[in-house]
C-alpha cells in the first residue's frame, strides 16, 4: 500500500510556510482528534497519518530530505517508534500527544485521551443542559438569573479523590500507574501498536484501597447549587450560552463539564418579534383617522406617545426608530413598527346610520388614494431596505 504525499495529507503546497504547515495539521489533528470522534479508527488512523506528516515538515532537516527523495528520505515512518517500514509502523498515541500536545490549543486539554499529556486519563464530568425562561424586557437589556440544578460535585469527605481519608491509594498494578496499555500487533503493514484506557484504574493509573464511604469511591455525590448567569442582551429563542465549569463534575479528581443554558422566550401580551424588531397593531376610531389624535403604543421600556395625522389611513406603517431589541452580537438595535388599523363599526344605531349615510356621497369621503398613495408591499419594503 503506497503513503500518501504528506503534502496532501495536510492540504497544502510545497511552498508553504512554517506557520502555513502547523496551521494545516492543528485544523486536521483538531478535526480528527480521538476526543472528539471516539471510537473511530477512521479517524484515528488520519490523526495519526496528519500527525505523521507534520513531524517531517515542520522538522527542516527531515523536509528537505523528504522534498528530495521522497519518503525514502525519511524512512517511511517519520520517527513514530521505529515500525517496520509499512503503514504507520509503531506510532502511538502517547508519542503524538509528547511531542505535538501543545499545538491543540486548549481544545482538548493539551493532549492525551482526555487531556492528559503524560497520558493518565483526566475525568471530565458530562455537561449540563437547562432552560431559561426570559421575558421581552429581560432580553432586551440583559439579565442576571439565578437558578437551581442538582448536579454532582467533588466530595468533601474525602476531596473530591474518592479514598477515605484523602490518601489511600496504591499504583495500579495494570498499567504501572500511567493509566493506560499498550498493545502491539502484527499485521501485513508491520507492527501496529494500539493505545486504550486500562480497564483495571479507569484511566486514573491508581486504585484506591479504602474507598469514601460518603461517595463510595467515585469522588463525587449529588448536591443542590444555585448558579448565577448573565444573560446578555438581544438573545433568542434557541440560543444556547455555555457557562464553563459549571456542569456536573469529574470522578476522583475529574475536572467539571460545562453547563449549557437554552433560552425559551416567553410570548409578550402584545408586541411581536421578528429578529431585533417588535411590531405593534393598534386600533383607532375612524373619526380618529380623519380628525388626527394621538395615541400611546407599548414599548419594551414602558410605553410611547405617537402623534396621528388627520387623515391616516388604514394599513398606515409608524416607525419608532431603535425601540426595538439589541443584537447580541453588535451595538445595533431594532425598531418598534406600529400598524394603524382603522376599526370600522360593525352595528350601528338609527342616529349613526342617518350621520353616515348624509355623508356617503359628500366628496371628501369618496376614496381617492392619489399616485402618492404607497402599495402595503412598498411600504413594508422602505422599513428593511
Amino acid at each position: 500500500m503506497s503513503k500518501r504525499d504528506y503534502y496532501d495529507i495536510l492540504e497544502v503546497p510545497k511552498s508553504a510556510s512554517s506557520d502555513e504547515i502547523k496551521k494545516a495539521y492543528r485544523k486536521m489533528a483538531i478535526k480528527f482528534h480521538p476526543d472528539k470522534n471516539p471510537g473511530d479508527k477512521a479517524a484515528e488512523e488520519k490523526f495519526k497519518e496528519a500527525a505523521e506528516a507534520y513531524e517531517v515538515l515542520s522538522n527542516p532537516e527531515k523536509k528537505q530530505r523528504y522534498d528530495q527523495y521522497g519518503h525514502a528520505g525519511v524512512g517511511g515512518n517519520a520517527g513514530f517508534g521505529g515500525g517496520n517500514g509499512g503503514g504507520f509502523g509503531g506510532m502511538n498515541m502517547d508519542d503524538i500527544f509528547s511531542q505535538f500536545g501543545d499545538i491543540f490549543g486548549g481544545h482538548f486539554g493539551g493532549g492525551g485521551f482526555g487531556g492528559s499529556r503524560g497520558g493518565r486519563r483526566v475525568n471530565r464530568g458530562s455537561n449540563l443542559r437547562v432552560k431559561v425562561k426570559m421575558t421581552l424586557e429581560e432580553i432586551a437589556n440583559g439579565v442576571e438569573k439565578k437558578i437551581k440544578v442538582n448536579k454532582y460535585v467533588a466530595c468533601k469527605p474525602c476531596n473530591g479523590s474518592g479514598a477515605k481519608n484523602g490518601s489511600a491509594h496504591s499504583t495500579c498494578s495494570t498499567c504501572k500507574g500511567s493509566g493506560q496499555v499498550s498493545r502491539v500487533t502484527n499485521t501485513i503493514l508491520g507492527a501496529m501498536q494500539t493505545t486504550s484506557t486500562c480497564p483495571a484504574c479507569g484511566g486514573d493509573g491508581k486504585t484506591i484501597t479504602d474507598k469514601c464511604p460518603s461517595c463510595h469511591g467515585d469522588g463525587i455525590v449529588r448536591e443542590e447549587e444555585v448558579i448565577s448567569i448573565n444573560i446578555p442582551a438581544g438573545v433568542a429563542e434557541g440560543m444556547q450560552l455555555s457557562v464553563s465549569g459549571k456542569g456536573n463534575m469529574g470522578a476522583r479528581g475529574g475536572v467539571p463539564g460545562d453547563l449549557i443554558v437554552a433560552i425559551e422566550e416567553v410570548e409578550h401580551e402584545l408586541l411581536k418579534r421578528d429578529g431585533m424588531h417588535l411590531f405593534y397593531d393598534h386600533y383607532i376610531s375612524y373619526s380618529d383617522a380623519a380628525l388626527g389624535t394621538q395615541i400611546e403604543v407599548p414599548t419594551v421600556d414602558g410605553k410611547a406617545k405617537i402623534k396621528i395625522e388627520p387623515g391616516t389611513q388604514s394599513g398606515k406603517v409608524l416607525r419608532l426608530k431603535a425601540k426595538g431589541l439589541p443584537d447580541v452580537n453588535s451595538y445595533s438595535r431594532g425598531d418598534i413598527l406600529v400598524n394603524i388599523n382603522v376599526w370600522t363599526p360593525q352595528s350601528l344605531t338609527k342616529e349613526e346610520k342617518k350621520i353616515l349615510e348624509g355623508l356617503k356621497d359628500a366628496e371628501n369621503f369618496k376614496p381617492n388614494p392619489g399616485k402618492n398613495q404607497k402599495s402595503f408591499f412598498e411600504r413594508m419594503k422602505q422599513y428593511f431596505d
